[in-house]
């Protein structure tokens, strides 16, 4: 590293010109890098949403999840399966092994699943666990009440149009029912002409159909023929004949009977299917378009793009037509980019600031700062090289490495400062002053980036979100300690001025470094230095209790995961109780509308009502009896007290009101405790078991059982017996009941250019359980047969959903943590849940946000303890010594004391970027003490006693100490203060933990680290031989100028320590 500081000197312009190369390389990629919320992640997860229109869990359960249960498991590295089968609706979801390709284990499933047998209208949507397979813009267009219409000018004219902007993948039409052709028999006219709906089926398939008749040559000219034609509308297909005209007989024979039509016997329209959802915006209908951008798209890009175009493509909609944006991700990141941006410059400018008040030199402090932009820029080339994006992660990661970047140059440029002001040329005194700390900084620095190296063993959502994070604060800190072994020695050449005191000879600039004045810092540290030294093991002791009071704060530390961030869009969910009918569900959604719509500071309110056919909130939740709100508010509003009148306004609300930020998981601060069992009365008592022993904990709100909740149902069992004398099997009549209350599907038709389904419709649609029972199904020798007359019909209970794991029966019991520690309620709810007496073959496991919390803290405590091991091992490759960096390691534990005293005092919890801040310390903390014990191992070297050695580098380096910890915690103070609020879930705690980490490991670095070393060094003198009589050496005379030979003496320990370069 040395050689490399005088190869900058001797290369001065080049190094310039690679500085101005740097600047311009470096600005270029900050503005190409993409930007989004957060980096671009996928989970190893694979789900598959299929829809199933009336059927009851159990039926979901058995024909439709089940069968794509087995066919998941045919998939590699499959972990984990779980369904869940509810009320028309299966949700399959697969969890696979970590670097599993999603897109191949997407194409694999979703070819397993296609041939499966499924109940009809069954299609299964397959969509996988990425950040980017949900959109990252919601937009509502609404046109007068002609919706057919409407969708009609949106897919001609709208998607196709969006779906060209660069970067956006797909346009997703959500809240669209596709008309379909319903025939309801005359049921009298039907009979009288012998039609059945196997005759319309015929017909269908024998009518309206092109075949290819070959081709025929006329002349010069070959023609393609084609025999028939589609129906052109609904007039073309009521006129289709059901029934051959017979062979005409001889002369005299009668006219032929005429021919029936489909209208002759049926009213055939074109209708929408009923419906099982509803979308408004303003409480106008509208139909919703999900804009989903590419991996490698711009999101803020992609937004300001697709806003242009729906300002064009409006009119195209008609008068009435308007596309409004009610979900965009872009202003949030825009805002979090804007705000981390001024913290970061805050933090700049307070670090400037405190090495101008320590150095008291412009110039030297321009110099020493020019390492944070040149630093930082590296970074950022570092992240578009590795196709990362600028997000809240990767910018608070550069927010917090400003504090440190700028290390390594003070180091540098304040000895350089003190060796040119003892009176050495600029030309010796800069190549000399590098060379004392070369050592010292790529040690510590290298430690500094080393503990993020465990983060590559860290799975889950943990690893996935924080190794942009930490590939930022690496690069970065690489780049600062390149900077200043190179830029910063030649700038220091060209702006430092030239020594005060020139004329002197070696020996007296030498002994100039040793003997100057002590300034008004050093005047108050030597005498505490000395008294430290004189009584180490007191001191040590002091230490233990300082380490004693760490663990007994600890437990008064709160915790969370990953906390949340606010934003200007909010979430609102709106639960009814299971089994609630949809109109009841709409009126109940109406009236949440209307209350929005008299909040001051909303903008457009748009609600989903039920299911509107969109899988990723199928599987996020749906259903009949729930409706969704996406509120976007003003732009100048108060986005927490705009919150928090909503809430208040929602209090009474009907149903389970929860309301969330946009870009909130909709499941945080849920705990989900499985219970699992092969018998199901076991599951059931074990589970309501569970149940109660949750309810029991203090802050366990809206606790659901999945297995005690229930809906009524309709049960038809079929008396196989008289079903067969009536000459029906048991499916037949299953099809004779869907058929009259959904209606039978007998295929497709195509009415112009559109694919239409056809259904029949056979006679009056069943209003009651009663009328359910006096539905004709056939007829018998005395005369109609009824459904009643042949099955049981009554009213059941019926689960609302069933879980499953692994193809066992499973019950979630869920609850919302309504405290402000979840690692208390944890540990509460845990207990009270092994205190459950569980009946035999029940298990039961915690999973949900507390898992995911406890996993994320065992992860990361084994990555901090490998950390230090990294550390460990860089400084006795630094040191050339197995004990010193024990020494070193000591000052870890104790920025724990700094850490949780801070947490306790601002009641931040500790979550996962807490505890990412904590990985940061342990290689910050030991920076401190690297730069301390070289120094004085140097001394050490050059004949100095372990006593004079200690407090001569302390004495030396409490400036440089002092400076780096000052300018690191003045830097992250605009994060820890949260002053803008831009990405402070992710930013404060993690500035909060750094901050006061750094207080506590200082003050001890400068205290406990001396005496320690003071104690190891005079072991180390005792058991060496001849070492009580170099103690006595050493206490008669500790100067530097002893004799050669007792300098060579006093250097020797059992440290094994030589100097860097020696």
């Amino acid at each position: 590293m040395t050689a490399l500081a005088r190869l900058s000197l001797k290369n001065r312009a080049l190094v310039a010109l690679a500085t101005v190369l740097t600047i311009i390389v470096g600005l270029f990629s900050t503005t190409s890098l993409k930007q989004e919320l957060l980096p671009s992640l996928e989970f190893p997860l694979v789900v598959a949403v299929t829809p199933v229109v009336g059927a009851d869990s159990q039926v979901v359960e058995s024909q439709v999840t089940e069968p794509m249960e087995r066919a998941a498991e045919q998939l590699d590295g499959v972990e984990r399966v779980q369904s869940t089968s509810s009320n028309g609706l299966s949700v399959v979801q697969v969890t696979l092994d970590y670097g599993t390709s999603l897109d191949d284990a997407k194409a694999a499933l979703q070819s397993e699943v296609t041939g499966l047998d499924l109940p009809e209208g069954a299609e299964p949507q397959v969509i996988v666990g990425a950040f980017d397979a949900f959109p990252i813009m919601q937009v509502s267009a609404t046109g007068g009440e002609d919706t057919e219409a409407l969708v009609e000018r949106l897919e001609s004219t709208v998607v196709p149009a969006l779906e060209k902007v660069e970067g956006v993948r797909e346009v997703q039409l959500t809240g669209v029912r596709d008309e379909r052709v319903e025939i309801s028999l005359d049921q009298r006219a039907a009979a009288a002409a012998g039609v059945t709906p196997q005759t319309i089926a015929t017909a269908l398939q024998s009518n309206g159909v092109v075949v290819p008749g070959g081709s025929l040559t006329d002349g010069d000219q070959s023609l393609a023929v084609q025999v028939g034609a589609s129906f052109s509308d609904i007039e073309e297909l009521r006129a289709m004949p059901l029934a051959a005209q017979p062979a005409s007989g001889g002369e005299g024979a009668q006219d032929p009977p005429a021919i029936p039509t489909l209208g002759d016997v049926a009213e055939v329209e074109l209708t929408e299917p009923p419906a099982t959802g509803y979308t408004r915006t303003d409480g106008e209908a509208a139909v919703t378009l999900g804009i989903v951008k590419t991996p490698d798209g711009n999101t803020v890009g992609i937004s300001h793009a697709v806003s242009d175009e729906l300002e064009s493509l409006a009119p195209e909609l008609g008068d009435d037509g308007r596309l409004t944006v009610v979900f965009d991700q872009a202003p949030f990141v825009e805002q979090s980019i804007h705000d981390l941006t001024v913290e970061g410059l805050l933090g700049l400018t307070f670090a400037i600031l405190v090495v101008l008040i320590f150095l008291l030199s412009i110039r030297l402090t321009l110099v020493t700062a020019v390492s944070i932009p040149l630093s930082l820029l590296v970074a950022m080339i570092g992240l578009q090289v590795a196709g990362y994006s600028l997000n809240i992660l990767t910018l608070g990661a550069l927010t917090i490495a400003v504090g440190r970047v700028v290390d390594d140059s003070i180091v540098v440029i304040e000895n350089i400062k003190r060796h040119v002001d003892g009176g050495e040329a600029k030309a010796q005194a800069i190549p000399r002053a590098v060379a004392e700390v070369a050592g010292a900084v790529t040690s510590s620095t290298l430690a500094t980036a080393a503990v993020f190296l465990p983060l590559g063993l860290v799975g889950g959502q943990v690893g996935e979100l924080f190794r942009p994070f930490a590939l930022t604060v690496v690069l970065a800190l690489l780049a600062s300690l390149l900077v200043a072994l190179t830029i910063i020695p030649v700038l220091g050449y060209w702006f430092l001025g030239g020594p005060a005191r020139s004329g002197r000879s070696e020996q007296e600039r030498e002994q100039a470094l040793h003997t100057d004045e002590p300034d008004w810092l050093q005047r108050g540290y030597l005498p505490v230095l000395r008294t430290v030294i004189a009584r180490p093991l007191l001191t040590c002791l002091a230490g233990l209790l300082v380490f004693a009071g760490t663990l007994g704060m600890a437990g008064f530390v709160k915790t969370d995961f990953l906390g949340s961030a606010g934003d200007t869009q909010v979430t609102i969910t709106q639960e009814l109780p299971a089994g609630t009918a949809l109109k009841v569900t709409d009126a109940a959604a109406q009236e949440v509308e209307e209350t929005l719509a008299g909040i001051d500071g909303i903008e457009t309110v748009t609600a989903t009502i039920g299911d509107t056919g969109d899988g990723a909130a199928a599987f996020l939740g749906g259903g009949a009896s729930s409706a969704q709100f996406f509120v976007s508010m003003d732009e100048d509003a108060d986005s927490e007290a705009v919150r928090t009148r909503i809430e208040e306004a929602l209090a009474d609300a009907e149903g389970t009101v929860r309301v969330a930020g946009a870009s909130e998981d909709p499941t945080m601060g849920q705990t989900r405790i499985v219970v699992r069992s092969s018998d199901q009365a076991s599951l059931e008592e074990g589970a309501r078991a569970v149940e109660q022993a949750v309810e029991g904990v203090q802050g366990a709100e809206e606790v659901t059982n999945n297995v005690a909740d229930t809906l009524p149902a309709v049960q038809v069992a079929v008396d196989r017996q008289k079903a067969l004398a009536a000459g029906l099997p048991e499916a037949q009549v299953g099809q004779l009941v869907s058929g009259s209350l959904n209606g039978a599907p007998i295929g497709e038709v195509t009415l112009g250019s559109e694919s239409r389904q056809v259904v029949v419709q056979q006679g009056e649609k069943p209003a009651s359980v009663a009328e359910l029972r006096q539905l004709p199904v056939g007829a018998g020798p005395q005369g109609p047969v009824t459904l009643g007359d042949i099955a049981q019909v009554e009213q059941v209970d019926s689960p609302v959903s069933i879980t499953r794991t692994d193809g066992e029966r499973s019950a979630t019991i869920t609850t919302v943590n309504g405290t402000d520690n979840l690692g208390t309620f944890t540990q509460e709810l845990t207990s009270a849940v092994d205190g459950v007496d569980l009946p035999e073959g029940v298990e039961v496991s915690v999973g949900g946000e507390s898992e995911d919390q406890a996993e994320a803290f065992a992860q990361l405590g084994l990555a901090m303890l490998a950390a230090v091991g990294i550390v460990y091992l860089i400084m006795v490759a630094a040191f050339r010594s197995i004990v010193q960096p024990l020494i070193l390691l000591v000052s870890i534990p104790f920025a724990a004391t700094g850490a949780i005293a801070l947490l306790i005092i601002t009641q931040i919890p500790l979550g996962v970027a807490g505890m990412i801040g904590g990985l940061m310390l342990v290689g910050i903390v030991v920076t401190n003490a690297i730069v301390l014990i070289d120094l004085v191992n140097q001394y050490r070297e050059r004949g100095m006693s372990v006593e004079r050695a200690v407090v001569e580098g302390g004495r030396h380096r409490l400036r440089p100490i002092l400076m780096t910890a000052l300018a690191t915690i003045c830097a992250l103070l605009p994060m820890a203060f949260a002053l803008t609020g831009g990405g402070a879930f992710i930013s404060q705690p993690l500035a909060i933990v750094v901050i006061g980490g750094l207080v506590s490991s200082t003050l001890l670095t400068l205290l406990l680290v001396p005496a320690l070393y003071v104690i190891v060094e005079r072991l180390a003198a005792r058991f060496t031989r001849g070492g009580r009589d170099r103690a006595r050496d050493e206490a008669g005379d500790g100067s530097a100028t002893a004799p050669a030979t007792a300098r060579r003496g006093g250097a020797t320990s059992m440290t094994g320590w030589r100097p860097t370069g020696a």
